[in-house]
């Protein structure tokens, strides 16, 4: 029983030996995707044409579709004028129709098996100009282009070799073992051949990793991929020579859009009493001085018996006031002129006394009293916290009346852009509602520090916000500095993320587009500094760049 245990641990190596993990012998098998058309292309510095045809049959008339394109914007060109024929073959006739916006179709006949060139006339919009288009091959088939790559198997790498040699080993040492009575002999060579195959096991396993390690290398997602031109039609999918430019640094403030002092009312209750009237809606626009609100004031027993009291002490002394005056104005030419003046300063004070009270009183000396709201700046109504009936004490809020035609931005500025803050050129921001962007006026510098924090706080009036701003929103306040900078630019919209990483995307031929992984520098609100990743002269994509990525990551 001993020998046999003995044994079936001796055969471990055979099985390490021949380990399966890894198909050595197969072969491994890629094929290239085939091409399903032939093409031609040419540019120059307003065109970009692109020949597409099917396999060519000399003899047989054959149909050709050309792009026509703007060469630094990638637009299609329509409406153009075009006039083409073969270089070489003037008697041969080229019958040219417009397909839709930038596509042309071209029927002719290619009589021989060989190469042609066409001579494309071009006038349009863009300009007068004559391109070749070269290579047009009659007569070729297209083809796939399949290729294998086999791992040879050498007999000395086999698992059978391997299998047999374990095998071998294992009988040699059986007959050894066999042979010695030492029990510490026969421990050792078991320990030996138990740990034998783990250290086979971890070479294989660390091969392994290498194989995959090439295979991720060798399989990932390239940079280069093709967009045909019916896509980039469609998507519109625009493009933008770029180059080196003067650039100003700028820096961001952090701002919050708050109410002009005279954009913003609220509407409150004086007194105590209920709202029997709203003349306004929420959302509407008002007027200065416009009448929103009617609030009808409670009044008590006691402050109503001395209102009706006072009421009749001034109506007396009004009547008794006028009573005098006009007796002594019937007998002026007897009466003495210093009881006339007296009698009418004295009727002038009560008259003007009774005034004012029927004006503080609504002449109502009821138990209630009316008092009426007027809007003090114009504006758009904001939304109400109370209704019609609702009975609110003194100082209560009913609505809100703001006026964002005239809007202040307040922006925290540390210590770091103070300085850059007295020689700035100008200052922006944009809106959350659009994409336009709005000028600042700064109206006000900082008169404090704020403790926490360490910032100041600098207030810029909005120029022309056209509603566009809403009181306590976060803006984003640029302030574009004096240094000029002259580097390679590129507008902002042009830069996307792709991993985590900023890219863009560069049009390398017609219908061959390839992503490049950017270092950014500064930026304003419209372009920014590219310090690694692009050169001057190339053509990137500034316009539906989401689509392009979305086919970059589908690929």
């Amino acid at each position: 029983m001993k020998r046999i245990i003995i044994l079936l641990l001796l055969s471990l190596p055979v099985m390490a030996f021949a380990h399966g993990g890894e198909d050595h012998g197969d072969a491994k098998k890629t094929i290239a995707a085939s091409t399903s058309y032939f093409s031609a292309e040419a540019f120059s510095d307003k065109y970009e044409l692109l020949l597409r045809y099917n396999p060519i049959t000399p003899g047989k008339e054959t149909v050709l579709k050309l792009f026509i394109s703007e060469f630094d914007t990638n637009k299609p060109i329509d409406s153009a004028t075009l006039n083409i024929t073969v270089s070489g073959n003037p008697n041969l006739k080229v019958v040219v129709s417009r397909i839709e916006k930038g596509i042309y179709e071209l029927k002719t006949t290619f009589p021989e098996k060989k190469a042609y060139s066409l001579v494309v006339s071009i006038n349009s919009y863009a300009g007068i100009d004559l391109i070749q288009l070269n290579n047009i091959e009659t007569g070729k088939e297209l083809t796939v282009a399949a290729t294998e790559n086999t791992a040879h198997t050498h007999w000395y790498s086999s698992n059978w070799f391997f299998g047999l040699i374990g095998l071998l080993i294992g009988l040699i040492v059986m007959f050894f073992i066999n042979k010695t009575r030492s029990r510490k002999i026969i421990a050792t060579a078991i320990i030996l051949f138990c740990l034998l195959p783990t250290a086979t096991y971890n070479s294989v396993s660390a091969h392994d990793g290498h194989d995959e390690a090439g295979a991720k290398k060798s399989g990932g997602s390239s940079t280069i991929f093709m967009v045909e031109k019916e896509t980039q039609f469609l998507f519109n999918i625009q493009t933008q020579k770029i180059g080196t430019g003067d650039f100003n640094g700028s820096s961001v403030l952090l701002g919050t859009v708050t109410a002009a002092p005279q954009g913003r009312a609220v509407i409150q209750s004086p007194q105590a009493g209920k709202i029997v009237s709203l003349r306004v809606t929420p959302g509407q626009r008002v007027g200065k001085g416009q009448v929103v609100a009617v609030i009808e004031q409670q009044v008590d027993a006691g402050t109503q018996i001395s209102i009706i009291s006072q009421s009749n002490s001034v109506n007396a002394e009004y009547e008794a006031a006028k009573a005098q005056y006009e007796r002594l104005k019937a007998i002026e030419d007897i009466a003495a002129k210093k009881d006339i003046t007296e009698a009418k300063a004295r009727y002038e004070s009560a008259k003007r006394n009774k005034a004012l009270f029927d004006a503080n009183t609504g002449r109502n000396t009821g138990n209630t009293k009316a008092i009426t709201l007027t809007s003090p700046v114009s504006g758009v109504v904001g939304t109400f916290n109370y209704a019609i009936g609702a009975v609110v004490s003194g100082g209560e809020t009913l609505f809100e009346i703001t006026n964002l035609d005239q809007v202040f931005v307040e922006a925290q500025v540390f210590a770091t852009d103070a300085e850059k803050l007295k020689s700035a050129t100008g200052f922006t921001t944009i809106s959350n509602a659009d994409t336009l962007v709005y000028k600042l006026k700064m109206i006000s510098t900082a008169q404090s520090v704020n403790s926490g924090n360490q910032s100041q706080k600098v207030v810029f009036e909005l120029i022309n916000p056209k509603g566009q701003f809403k009181i306590g929103e976060n803006v984003n306040v640029r302030m574009t500095g004096s240094n000029v900078i002259r580097q390679v630019v590129i507008p902002n919209e042009a830069i996307t993320d792709v991993n985590g990483k900023p890219a863009i995307f560069i049009k390398d031929k017609a219908e061959q587009f390839s992503i490049s992984f950017v270092v950014k520098g500064q930026s304003n609100d419209k372009f920014t500094v590219i310090t690694k990743g692009t050169e001057d002269g190339e053509r990137i994509v500034t316009a539906n760049v989401y689509q392009m990525k979305m086919m970059y990551l589908n690929q």
